[in-house]
């Protein structure tokens, strides 16, 4: 059996792109941040790197599955031309006011348990960049070390956290 490999589950916004407050709906409100040394850093270091995010404004029907396609095949393209490879995307469509209870939705971990069976990820030597507490709760519900920051700061300023 291949060795389990590392990652890092990085949540979408005030992450990797900017806080909008409560859902990005429009693919024009959509600005990437730049996180790319630092993500380059961590791909560097042998981390895959992942987006594991909650998009309930679909249950809502705010915005639809074309419109947060075009805006994660966006997000990879511009991080991929600064060197970054995102390999996949995790993402909660479901609201507990419209879709009642998922496993998904963080803070459960189900968007990681998904990464972790599907790339066959060792989650001990795994993390979470997130910019709520929900997100490091999925992550310690996955085993993954969770790490908070602040909406929109840079990913640099916590590269010291990761192995």
């Amino acid at each position: 059996m291949p060795d389990k490999i590392k990652a890092v589950f990085l949540d979408r916004d005030g992450v990797l792109n900017h806080e909008m407050g409560d859902y990005i709906r429009r693919f024009e409100d959509f600005k990437v941040l730049d996180n790319f040394d630092a993500l380059k850093t961590l791909q560097d270091r042998g981390y895959m790197l992942l987006v594991a995010t909650n998009q309930g404004g679909l249950a809502k029907g705010w915005y639809t599955e074309e419109e947060l396609a075009k805006m994660h095949n966006h997000l990879k393209q511009v991080y991929q031309d600064h060197g970054v490879e995102i390999t996949d995307f995790f993402y909660c469509p479901h609201h507990p006011n419209f879709t009642g209870d998922c496993d998904c939705r963080k803070p459960k971990p189900g968007l990681l348990l998904q990464g972790i069976e599907k790339y066959n990820i060792d989650s001990s030597k795994s993390y979470f960049i997130g910019d709520r507490e929900r997100d490091v709760e999925a992550g310690t519900a996955a085993g993954i070390k969770g790490i908070l920051i602040d909406s929109d700061q840079p990913i640099s300023t916590v590269l010291d956290q990761i192995a």
